[in-house]
C-alpha cells in the first residue's frame, strides 16, 4: 500500500517549511521509522520521518524548495505499483491521514490546518538530480543531523565520504562510519582568516530562513495593532553582587550569572501580579496560575524564545542550568516544540553586548515584555550623602495598554526593584 508524505505542521506558529535536504533518493529502500529528509520550520531544523516500507518512488518537492503545509512532498510504493493518481491527492486538514508520514517531534504541537483543495501537482518528467554547491575548500558539505551524529559520537568528518548530492555527508554516512568501527582523525586544516570575496555584483539578494519569516510576521503582529507603552527603572545590585560573591565561595555547583538573579526575580514578582503574568485573546484576559518564562536567546539565524516553565517554583541553582541549557540548544537548532511555546512573559537581555537600554517587542498574546541592559558601575550618593560607586541596572517593560495599566506595571517593577535590591527575599 502506498504512503504520501505530506508537509507537517511541526510547531503552533509553523505555515509552511523549507525541505532542506532529501536523506532518500527516489529508488532508495525505505522502512518505517527511517528519516526520509530534514525541514526547516520556523524555530528549528527537524526530521521527517517515513510511518511505510517501501519505496521511495518519487520526490514531489525539491530539496531546498519551501512548501506549505499540508502538501505533498513525495511517495512511497512498492517498486511496481502505479502511483500516478495518487499525485494528485491532498492532506487532510491538520494532519496526515492513517498511514502517512509525519516530521518528528511534534506531540505537542497542534497541527495547522492545510490549505483547501491545493491544485494536483503534475507528474514530473525525469530529470537529473540537483547539484549541490561545492563546499569551501578545507570544508565538507554537513547535513545538520549527520553533523549532530558526528559530533555526539566522536566521528571525524574529514574522514568520512559524503554519498549525499554534491558528495554532501548525510546521516547513513555517519551510521557507516560507526559501524566500520574507530576512524583515524584527519589531520587539521591550518585555520586561515576568512577573506570577502568581491564578486563585482552590486548587491547580493538572500533568501529567507523560515525562522527571519516568522519574526518579521509575529513582530509586525505586535507593533503596529498593540498600544503599547514603556517603563524605565534602575535598580542597585551591590547586594546581588555580593550574594553571587559568597556562593562561589561555597564551590562552582553554586556560581549563578546576574541574569539567573534576576529571571528568578522576575518570576518571584510576576506571582505577586498576575494582571502581567497573562494572555490577551481579544474578548477576554487569560491570567497564569504558573510562571512560564520567555527567554530571548539570540540565534545565527534569527531570535528564538525558549521557555523555563513554572520558574516561580524553581530554585536559582535550577533556573541557571535550565536557562543554559535552553540557550545553548536553541542555537544548535536543537530545540523541540514543547520547548519553545507557551510562556506567559517574556524577558531580553542585551547586557553583555554594553547596551544601555533598550525597549522589547511584546510577543503577543503575552502582555508584556522587560527589556534587560548593561550593568555599569555609577557614582551615586550614599547613605551618609557622601559619593560612592554602585553597579546598577537599567531595565525597561515594555506593556500592552489593553491589558496592563500604567499603574500596574510601575507596581510590577516595584516589586522586582526590592527583590532585586534584597535578593535574600528570593528564597522566601
Amino acid at each position: 500500500m502506498a504512503t504520501k508524505v505530506f508537509m507537517e505542521a511541526l510547531s503552533p506558529t509553523m505555515e509552511e517549511g523549507r525541505l532542506v535536504t532529501w536523506l532518500k533518493q527516489e529508488g532508495d529502500a525505505v522502512k518505517s521509522g527511517e528519516v526520509l529528509a530534514e525541514v526547516e520550520t520556523d524555530k528549528a531544523v527537524m526530521e521527517l520521518t517515513a510511518r511505510g516500507d517501501g519505496v521511495l518512488r518519487t520526490q514531489v518537492v525539491a530539496a531546498g524548495t519551501t512548501a506549505a503545509v499540508g502538501t505533498l512532498v513525495g511517495i512511497i510504493a512498492a517498486a511496481d505499483e502505479d502511483i500516478a493518481s495518487l499525485l494528485g491527492g491532498a492532506a487532510p486538514s491538520g494532519a496526515a491521514p492513517s498511514g502517512a508520514t509525519s516530521a518528528a517531534p511534534a506531540a505537542s504541537a497542534p497541527a495547522a490546518a492545510a490549505p483547501s483543495a491545493p491544485a494536483a501537482p503534475a507528474p514530473r518528467a525525469a530529470a537529473p538530480a540537483p547539484v549541490a554547491p561545492a563546499a569551501p575548500a578545507g570544508r565538507a558539505l554537513v547535513s545538520p543531523l549527520a553533523r549532530r551524529l558526528a559530533d555526539e559520537s566522536g566521528v571525524s568528518l574529514g574522514a568520512v565520504q559524503g554519498s549525499g548530492p554534491g558528495g554532501r555527508i548525510v546521516k547513513r554516512d555517519i551510521e557507516a562510519a560507526l559501524a566500520r568501527g574507530p576512524v583515524a582523525s584527519a589531520p587539521a586544516a591550518p585555520a586561515r582568516a576568512a577573506a570577502p570575496v568581491r564578486t563585482g555584483e552590486a548587491f547580493e539578494d538572500i533568501p529567507l530562513t523560515q525562522i527571519r519569516k516568522t519574526i518579521a510576521k509575529r513582530l509586525s503582529e505586535s507593533i503596529g495593532p498593540i498600544p503599547t507603552f514603556y517603563l524605565t527603572a534602575e535598580f542597585d545590585l551591590s547586594r546581588v553582587a555580593e550574594m553571587r560573591t559568597a556562593a562561589l565561595a561555597l564551590g562552582e555547583a553554586f556560581k549563578v550569572s546576574f541574569n539567573d538573579v534576576i529571571l528568578k526575580a522576575v518570576a518571584t514578582a510576576l506571582t505577586q501580579h498576575p494582571d502581567v503574568n497573562a494572555h490577551w485573546l481579544g474578548d477576554r484576559i487569560r491570567r497564569f496560575g504558573g510562571v512560564h518564562l520567555g527567554m530571548a536567546v539570540a540565534t545565527d539565524d534569527g531570535l528564538i524564545v525558549p521557555v523555563i516553565f513554572d520558574a516561580d517554583q524553581k530554585g536559582l541553582r535550577e533556573i541557571s542550568a535550565e536557562s543554559k541549557s535552553l540557550a545553548k540548544k536553541a542555537r544548535e537548532r536543537k530545540l523541540r516544540p514543547e520547548e519553545f511555546t507557551g510562556s506567559s512573559f517574556s524577558v531580553s537581555n542585551l547586557g553583555m553586548m554594553q547596551i544601555d537600554q533598550f525597549t522589547a517587542i511584546i510577543n503577543p498574546p503575552e502582555v508584556g515584555i522587560l527589556a534587560i541592559g548593561a550593568i555599569e558601575e555609577k557614582v551615586v550618593v550614599g547613605p551618609d550623602g557622601g559619593f560612592i560607586t554602585q553597579p546598577r541596572l537599567r531595565v525597561t517593560m515594555s506593556c500592552d495598554h489593553r491589558a496592563v495599566d500604567g499603574a500596574v506595571g510601575a507596581a510590577f517593577l516595584q516589586t522586582l526593584r526590592r527583590l532585586i535590591e534584597n535578593p535574600l527575599l528570593l528564597s522566601f
